[in-house]
């Protein structure tokens, strides 16, 4: 085996160079530093430092850009900073990012404490500037990596080429190749990887979730669905959910056994086929029968919102049936990411085919006929509707929970709602079918009668998933112009690159933070279905319960 200081000695010289331009480290610094400003989530000491090691490594690579960039414009050589300017670099550099360090302290108590969580200043001061200095090396590193592959290329080719034309072929060949390796190749097999270990994952049951006894379940013994066909969630959610005794202890109202069908990813061959055999199974449970139907567009391997699915039942006094189906192998914020096409297919395919059925029944012995989806379920469920008055004529209401910013219907109608209303808590036409509310027991406007079709949209003031847009890159949005949620803190501001760059990072976060913060709506769903609902008789005091069973049993 090869002496360690031979292998050293392959390494190429470029890479282990540790030279670094002082534009680049300026550039570092200040993004550095804005990095450490407050954003829409607490983040522990670890993480921020991953973070703002990112923005320094991108901020290095603007600056030997911009000044490379001024170099060309002037006609100029590199020439070397002043020695003032040097050393102002050297202590001004590390001050400010020990200031921004302290002051980042401070700001994320702040964030902590309107988030319900518990601060960690010591972790944070410790493990932030480490974790920093590492991911900003590795970026940059990286990228040298990258360079000196390029002028290898550049080198080859002068061999046969001009200059000039070596250079530009050999910058187009190595984009070419990284540019396939991360969004082809790689991307390609990194996700057939990933959906593959997903897949025998979906073959597990979760201890505790046995097959249904009762006919009204999808995989009984009676269902057209086999049990080992519906997947994870499939199963969990047809295996688990609360039964009429259950429902009359906690409302005091007389309750029947709810229904639940499902269809899993291996339950039929594409999505239409899926979308039939789970009506056809509702069909048979008797589904169509009942005062009150929920379609429900699932996230990722077909997770069902229990607090969504059992609030409903809950409410419904179980006189209800709910209806879903699996699109994907692959973990919920995986699929937001590349499973949109799939989501939008599925919600289309099932909500037709359950309007198919539902149409052709007498208008006067139809069960009410209901949407749910959370996250990217909410993106699914818009996709079977062209607008407010579709939804209207279509269906008896509608709760759509943390709509992704990208859900077309809901930007239409936050970009054309009413003049004084915040974009987190938009007013839609006075409120006439479509409301909004970031807290699920006022939706806006309180002061204004609800009585034909009641469509829902719940989100919060700092959830990333919700506000996460392209657009934060080079424009100033709304929901930071105007008063701000009850849960971000004051201090954040809109700043060109960064915020794009402090919200990408807080989607990280989205699905772990405490309820009624982030993307966590747990236990909210009971309020939001009463409000949807409208149940005669409802009592304060039962919704309050219901909320604390469901957060405390989702």
């Amino acid at each position: 085996m090869a002496e360690p200081a031979a292998w050293i000695a392959r390494v190429p010289p470029a890479l282990l160079r540790v030279r670094l331009l002082p534009a680049g480290i300026a550039t570092a610094v200040v993004l550095g530093c804005l990095s450490m400003t407050p954003s829409l989530l607490p983040r522990s000491g670890l993480f921020q430092g991953i973070v703002t090691g990112v923005a320094m490594a991108l901020g290095y690579g603007i600056g030997v850009l911009v000044a490379w960039g001024w170099r060309g414009l002037r006609d100029r050589e590199r020439e070397p900073w002043p020695w003032w300017a040097r050393w102002g670099l050297a202590v001004g550099g590390p001050a400010a990012l020990m200031v921004s360090l302290v002051l980042g302290v401070r700001w994320q108590d702040t964030a902590h404490r309107l988030a319900g969580t518990d601060p960690e200043p010591v972790s944070y001061l410790l493990l932030s500037p480490v974790a920093a200095l590492l991911v900003a090396a590795l970026l940059i590193a990286l990228a040298r990596g990258i360079r000196w592959s390029t002028r290898r290329v550049v080198g080859l080719l002068e061999r046969r080429l001009k200059p000039s034309a070596a250079r530009v072929l050999g910058v187009v060949a190595v984009a070419f190749v990284a540019w396939t390796l991360l969004t082809g190749v790689a991307a390609d097999a990194g996700l057939r990887a990933l959906d593959a270990s997903f897949a025998l994952a979906d073959q597990d049951t979760p201890a505790g979730v046995e097959r249904p006894t009762t006919s009204l379940r999808s995989g009984s013994e009676e269902s057209l669905v086999p049990w080992d066909s519906l997947g994870r969630e499939g199963r969990t959610f047809v295996g688990r959910g609360p039964d009429a005794e259950e429902i009359e202890e906690l409302t005091d109202r007389p309750a029947v056994e709810p229904i639940r069908a499902f269809a899993g990813l291996d339950s039929a061959a594409d999505a239409e086929e899926r979308a039939a055999l789970a009506v056809d199974d509702l069909e048979r449970a008797g589904g169509f029968d009942r005062g009150h139907l929920l379609v429900v567009t699932t996230t990722g391997t077909g997770w069902v919102e229990p607090s969504a699915a059992s609030g409903f039942e809950y409410v419904t006094g179980g006189d209800s049936a709910i209806v879903g189906m699996q699109y994907s192998h692959l973990a919920s914020w995986l699929s937001f990411l590349v499973d949109a096409g799939r989501a939008r297919e599925a919600g289309r395919e099932l909500f037709d085919a359950v309007y198919e059925r539902w149409s052709a029944l007498p208008s006067d012995d139809r069960p009410e006929l209901y949407v749910f989806g959370e996250s990217l379920g909410s993106f699914g469920a818009e996709e079977a509707f062209s607008g407010e008055y579709d939804l209207k004529n279509r269906t008896s209401g509608a709760l759509l929970v943390g709509p992704p910013n990208f859900n077309p219907l809901y930007r239409s109608f936050i970009d054309d709602r009413d003049a004084g209303s915040r974009e987190i808590e938009p007013v839609y036409r006075q409120g006439r079918i479509i409301r909004f509310t970031t807290r699920a027991e006022r939706p806006q406007p309180e002061d204004q009668p609800w009585p034909d079709s009641r469509v829902l949209y719940l989100q919060h003031a700092s959830d990333p998933v919700t506000w996460w847009s392209p657009d934060l890159l080079l424009e100033r949005p709304d929901w930071l112009e105007e008063a701000r949620g009850d849960d971000v803190p004051d201090a954040m501001r809109w700043m060109p690159l960064v915020t794009f760059l402090q919200v990408s990072a807080d989607l990280a976060g989205a699905f772990s933070t405490q309820p009624a913060h982030g993307h966590n709506f747990s236990g909210e769903h009971a309020a939001a279905w009463v409000n949807v609902l409208q149940p005669d008789d409802w009592a304060p005091e039962v919704t309050e319960r219901l909320r604390q069973e469901l957060a405390r049993h989702p």
